[in-house]
């Protein structure tokens, strides 16, 4: 008996990773990208030591593949502009160690004052995020400063770490832009799909085990903690739709496509702030789960659970559907939206006669008041989802 209750914990994490496994194969939501930015990061890396310690024969060659997994950014936009505003953050910290080198030497002082300098340049807001790493070049530049035997063999190895550091940015670009470029990311819509398909993924485990009776406590706190990690998603998504406004300053297309649809920005906030609150309503659902009765309540217990499995399937195909959202068919996907959320609004309406007939909602010792609770607040962010986009494809 002992043996399969710790088999049973086992044999549910390796088919979570199996799933886990098969959304990063077939999917395009986190799971998907999560592999894909580890696969680029080990290209670009390897890429970066191979040029610089087997061809440029540099003593610092680490200096490149640090930079090249640095500039995998989100978009390919990013990447540029920030690889950049890295390079001239390490100049900047070089060539503070090596004018106070020369002028004060090596002591703890002249340390303390390259510190200093190089803090207060990392200060500059043009430099961004990228600022901090004006101390860590002049750090490094000062370990390099005080080793080397000479002069000249100081400011040969200075000048090599400026010439790593790009080395490593241009590869890092290089690789964003020639393997599997996220270009997806230069449209607002993207921040809708990977969001609307991590629910989907999520929902698409939940529905099966509420319908077939087979939620456990192990399963609610996976689904529990996998809807925590849901809220990065929100704030990426949140930041595509800004990528996307300020990337499209930079397209010479702007000028054609001004007037097509100016609106598109403003509309896709909107749907992402609607996703923000139907991501923050599953998480309190999840929760909600992990206090389900142990002992249930008979049929009617997995009368209740089959029918809250059905209205999660219906979402499910809600959510489906803005995770293929495409700006070029969105006259047809809202009403296909429009369909799939009727369908759902009717799933909810069923659960909520079941359970007002044959469940103890008032009784505070069970969560079925609660759950009831949570689904129709879902089912009503959900619908004003749909709505937000069906008045974004209306509005002129």
């Amino acid at each position: 008996m002992r043996q399969r209750r710790t088999e049973a914990p086992e044999q549910g994490r390796a088919a979570r990773l199996r799933q886990w496994l098969g959304r990063a194969l077939t999917g395009n939501g986190h799971e998907r990208h999560t592999v894909v930015f580890i696969g680029k990061s080990t290209l670009a890396a390897t890429a970066a030591w191979a040029v610089a310690y087997y061809v440029l024969k540099a003593e610092s060659a680490a200096f490149a593949p640090f930079s090249a997994v640095l500039m995998l950014r989100v978009t390919v936009y990013q990447s540029v502009w920030h690889s950049l505003r890295y390079v001239v953050a390490v100049a900047a910290g070089v060539a503070v160690q090596l004018v106070f080198g020369f002028l004060f030497g090596t002591g703890l002082a002249t340390f303390a004052l390259v510190a200093a300098t190089a803090a207060t340049i990392g200060r500059w807001r043009r430099l961004g995020a990228e600022g901090a790493q004006v101390g860590t070049a002049a750090f490094f530049a000062f370990s390099t400063y005080v080793s080397a035997a000479s002069g000249l063999e100081r400011l040969s190895q200075l000048g090599e770490i400026i010439e790593l550091v790009a080395l490593g940015c241009g590869i890092g670009v290089l690789v964003n832009v020639l393997v599997l470029p996220p270009l997806r990311y230069r449209s607002a819509e993207y921040g809708v799909q990977v969001l609307a398909r991590s629910l989907c993924d999520l929902m698409s485990d939940m529905y099966p085990a509420l319908r077939q009776g087979e939620l456990d406590e192990d399963s609610a706190a996976h689904w529990r903690d996998r809807a925590s990690r849901l809220g990065p998603l929100v704030t990426q998504a949140q930041s595509s739709v800004d990528l996307a406004r300020e990337s499209s300053f930079y397209n010479p297309r702007r000028i054609l496509r001004r007037h097509a649809r100016d609106h598109a920005f403003a509309g896709y906030q909107a749907v992402i702030d609607a996703l923000e609150r139907v991501t923050y309503q599953v998480g309190s659902m999840t929760r909600s789960l992990t206090q389900y009765p142990k002992d249930g309540d008979g049929p009617e217990h997995a009368g209740f659970f089959r029918r809250y499995g059905d209205l999660l399937a219906a979402l499910t195909d809600v959510t489906q559907l803005l995770g293929d959202l495409d700006e070029d068919r969105l006259d047809e996907q809202t009403t296909q939206l429009r369909a799939a959320a009727e369908d759902a609004r009717e799933h909810c309406r069923r659960l909520a006669e079941y359970a007002q007939d044959s469940l103890p909602l008032a009784d505070p010792s069970r969560p079925y008041g609660v759950l009831l609770a949570e689904a129709t607040r879902l089912m009503e962010e959900a619908e004003y989802t749909c709505d937000v986009l069906r008045r974004t494809v209306a509005s002129p």
